[in-house]
């Protein structure tokens, strides 16, 4: 079978290359580039705990060594300290990287891998599809036609794959806009990231505005002043200016010595495809959404679509398209960003509605801040990772359903879990592979030999019905889990969301859940090329 075209070689495209090779699928990665991302200090990425977690899998890379991980989050207002938040394992730390240092992590996870052909100096300029296939062209020096069985667009807000599939991309131009600056410099908190509104010495009017300092390794930080609404240049004497009240101001006295490594005007977006599926083609990343106003990260809903998109797209090229679970990916992942976009959409007025507000609604400002904090650190309506509650996936009526502190259809808790082979692992780490996870909650195993459990009780019967599901499944066990009883049978997508939560062994109602899970019985549809 041809493999599937992925147009675009950023982040997300590399991530997508790399989770459909873990799954056995081949793919062609179409870069109009030469093969290589410049250094840009200035142009960094924050990561998620769940999104950062995907990409040390998929690459086996400690991305922690190659970014920071912030040891400490302040929100500031004029010379208030509002919020101040310490990282521990109840509140994992985001993870800070320049993103060339991240595309060359995911480039160099993918050069010995035998499943995925990088194709630089290629940009598409067209595609034709047909129920058994895509063609596509590409011009360029090694431009030529290829032949894949699925074409994914990751090519960024100028998406070719979507101007050719004539797909709408409405939405709000220049939301936000700001000055950055990449810096080597002494900071007094050091490794700890600082959002600072209304600062002290920019006194009055829109200027007044906000700056974010993010560090990164060596010494190096990223700030971010927020710009006035306009289309005003932002020249070099303004940038230089805003860096050297900002350092003063920060360290209470002259500017300190610093080291300028890069600047640039960073603007937000907001916009949303109208179809994310064409026939045997499909949006991913900054193709089919942009955002990344009041501190959200655009590049983590990116990297959940590839991941949300890989799972799928595995099946569909091993054993034939599946229109009900190809379908799910775009109303999956369409509503979750949907609804960050309206949250973002509906806390812009009254973040950016200026002094009158705050004048007039009491604790305003503080509610603010936590309303930043959100978008920043990850958390909230604003930041935390989408559950798929509503999805055309989730099984109905299952009679042995319980309730646990995961709801069905969000992400899972990352649980210690021992594998068949008898290892202790996290649950985290058996995710991306393709498989369904089955997690018996059995506490007391953790203390015994799995020779002497695993033939014991309830497990032969689960064992025997995990072997009987309609798609490979791995059963892991569990000492605990958070709201789960003892004997609770957990059911875990391959991205890591929860299907059900069972009271007990319940095969008939697993295997009901696990093919709900897959867009319900098998179903190939000859016309899969013209949807």
């Amino acid at each position: 079978m041809d493999p599937v075209i992925i147009v675009g070689a950023g982040p997300v495209g590399l991530t997508l290359a790399l989770a459909l090779a873990r799954q056995e699928v081949p793919s062609v990665l179409l870069d109009e580039g030469p093969g290589k991302d410049e250094p840009r200090p200035a142009r960094t990425v924050v990561l998620r705990e769940d999104t950062a977690a995907l990409l040390e899998r998929l690459t086996g890379m400690p991305l922690a060594e190659l970014g920071t991980r912030w040891a400490g989050w302040r929100s500031m207002r004029r010379k208030q300290v509002m919020r101040e938040i310490r990282f521990d394992e109840t509140e994992p730390a985001p993870l800070h990287i320049a993103q060339h240092v991240l595309t060359g992590a995911l480039r160099h996870a993918l050069a010995g891998e035998r499943l995925v052909r990088i194709a630089p100096d290629n940009r598409l300029d067209s595609l034709e599809q047909e129920p058994s296939g895509v063609t596509a062209h590409t011009r360029g020096p090694k431009g030529t036609w290829w032949r894949g069985s699925y074409l994914v667009g990751c090519d960024g807000p100028r998406s070719t794959v979507r101007k050719l599939l004539d797909i709408r991309f409405p939405g709000r131009t220049a939301v936000e806009r700001h000055a950055v600056a990449a810096l080597r410099t002494e900071l007094p908190w050091p490794d700890q990231a600082l959002l600072h509104r209304a600062p002290p010495w920019r006194t009055s009017g829109p200027s007044a505005g906000e700056v974010t300092g993010r560090p990164l390794p060596d010494g190096v930080w990223r700030l971010d002043w927020l710009l006035p609404p306009g289309k005003d240049l932002v020249t070099p004497e303004l940038l230089l200016a805003r860096i050297r009240e900002t350092l003063a101001g920060w360290t209470e006295g002259p500017t300190p010595p610093y080291e300028l490594l890069d600047t640039g005007v960073h603007t937000v977006h907001h916009r949303l495809a109208r179809r994310w599926r064409a026939g045997r083609v499909f949006l991913a990343g900054d193709a089919a959404h942009l955002l990344g106003a009041l501190g959200t990260q655009g590049l983590d809903e990116g990297l959940r679509d590839a991941d949300n998109l890989a799972w799928k797209l595995a099946p569909a090229w091993h054993h034939g398209p599946h229109e009900a679970l190809l379908d799910s990916y775009q109303a999956e992942r369409r509503a979750v960003v949907a609804a960050r976009l309206r949250a973002a959409d509906q806390a812009l007025p009254m973040v950016r509605g200026g002094a009158g507000l705050r004048a007039v609604v009491p604790g305003s400002a503080r509610g603010h801040d936590v309303l930043l904090t959100d978008g920043h650190l990850g958390h909230g309506a604003l930041g935390a990772p989408g559950a798929y509650a509503d999805s055309p996936l989730a099984p109905r009526h299952i009679e042995a359903e319980v309730p646990v502190d995961t709801p069905p259809g969000a992400p899972v808790a990352d649980v210690l879990v021992t594998a068949e082979d008898g290892a202790f692992v996290r649950l985290r780490d058996r995710l991306g592979r393709g498989s369904l996870l089955v997690v018996l909650i059995a506490p007391g195993t953790g203390v015994w030999e799995r020779k002497h459990w695993v033939t014991a009780g309830i497990m032969p019967r689960l064992a025997a019905a995990v072997t009987a599901l309609p798609h490979p499944a791995e059963l892991l066990v569990a000492e605990s889990y958070p709201g789960a009883a003892a004997h609770t049978v957990l059911l875990v997508r391959p991205d890591g969301h929860l299907v059900t939560a069972l009271s007990g062994v319940r095969p008939a109602d697993l295997y009901a859940a696990a093919e709900a899970t897959l867009g319900g019985p098998a179903r190939t549809e000859a016309t899969a090329g013209s949807r």
